[in-house]
């Protein structure tokens, strides 16, 4: 009974981390119908602000980490996205991929390809024991953190004008645009808000690791489309409920394959989302109907 209750505590944690992933991917995609491969990048730039200032105060860290990532956000938005947004969709999603490149290559560039060390908060990495079993901190940090987060957006979505209006551009964007929805002002905000997202998933991601690459970025951006993808693509809660799902079933593998296998982990766990996309090509959401934008 204790390690299933561990295991739990630690699918809930995972799943939380992978819900914050997909959470940027599906707001993007949402409105825009593309899969931002960048957003990885975007949660790269966050670890090495907090990294680089390894010895400020906690909330010193965040914020940097917070203001870092949104800047690099609405930049690629205003560069790279806005410029090629009337394009064919294919052309959107060639300019994430260069974008995630060049981001990685300028971050080899400027601070070098060995790994960067450093540490969020001494206090995160310590546990405490609920009878016999162990949690730790940043586990629940990371739960209540992403929970918070979760209802926020939810909040902010139904209940302002700009929240509504990304609803809308997400459900019929040139239907949307025709009643007057500024389509500059709807794609920048969702960009601010998924390097918002990115920027929270970078402090946790360090609390875990205490290291950073320029490659960082490319396993949650997988992790987070294989979220999207098994969700429902264009579903925010459908992207949360995969996020939970690959959480769940990644500690369920590691806890239960026999040892000389368990190396093949992430292996079975695509191979169980393929299966049931085989099943379900729709995702296990389906979003309202969405009109492609013009």
């Amino acid at each position: 009974m204790t390690n299933v209750i561990q295991n739990v505590i630690d699918a809930l944690a995972l799943g939380s981390l992978y819900a914050l992933f997909a959470l940027g991917v599906a707001l993007i995609f949402g409105i825009m119908r593309l899969v931002n491969f960048a957003h990885g990048e975007l949660i790269m730039v966050g670890a090495y602000a907090v990294v680089l200032v390894s010895d400020a105060p906690f909330v010193v860290k965040v914020g940097l980490a917070l203001v870092v990532s949104v800047v690099v956000a609405l930049l690629m938005e205003r560069t790279a996205i806005r410029p090629v947004r009337d394009a064919d969709p294919t052309t959107l999603l060639i300019t994430s991929f260069a974008v995630s490149y060049l981001l990685q290559n300028l971050a080899i560039l400027i601070l070098g390809s060995t790994p960067k060390s450093g540490q969020v908060s001494a206090t995160l990495s310590e546990s405490f024991n609920i009878g016999s079993v162990s949690v730790s901190k940043l586990d629940v940090a990371t739960v209540v953190v992403t929970l918070v987060l979760l209802v926020s957006l939810a909040l902010f979505l139904n209940r302002t004008a700009i929240g509504v209006q990304m609803r809308a551009s997400a459900e019929n964007f040139r239907m949307a645009r025709l009643l007057g929805v500024r389509a500059d002002r709807v794609i920048a905000t969702a960009f601010g808000i998924s390097g918002l997202l990115a920027g929270i998933a970078s402090v946790f991601l360090v609390a875990q690791t205490g290291t950073v690459t320029p490659t960082l970025g490319l396993s949650p951006v997988l992790f987070a489309f294989m979220a999207t993808v098994l969700g429902g693509l264009g579903s925010l809660s459908g992207a949360v409920l995969g996020g939970f799902l690959l959480g769940g079933a990644s500690v369920a593998l590691q806890a239960t394959l026999p040892l000389e296998i368990r190396e093949y982990r992430d292996a079975l766990l695509f191979g169980a989302v393929l299966l049931v996309l085989v099943l379900r090509p729709q995702g296990l959401v389906v979003p309202r109907t969405a009109v492609s934008r013009i």
